[in-house]
């Protein structure tokens, strides 16, 4: 598994989903913008995403970090 194929399967599998994945084949790293997100809880959030990489997180992914915002938190959470 490869950190462009973690980012094409969120993002095809969550409309309008920006994904920024890095990772070393079995360990990776997500930043995910999606207003899907919106007036969900973290651990929905990660459901969402665990449930677009479908049974890969059981076979394919050793483990997969998360930071998830919707595209309001994420425009707040850069520098002006």
């Amino acid at each position: 598994m490869t950190p462009q194929r973690i980012k094409a399967l969120i993002e095809s599998a969550i409309p309008h989903t920006q994904a920024i994945v890095d990772g070393d084949g079995r360990h990776f790293q997500a930043c995910i913008i999606s207003p899907a997100f919106g007036g969900l809880a973290a651990l929905q959030r990660h459901r969402l995403v665990y449930a677009g990489l479908g049974g890969k997180m059981e076979t394919e992914i050793h483990a997969l970090s998360m930071r998830t915002y919707t595209p309001e938190e994420w425009a707040a959470s850069r520098p002006p």
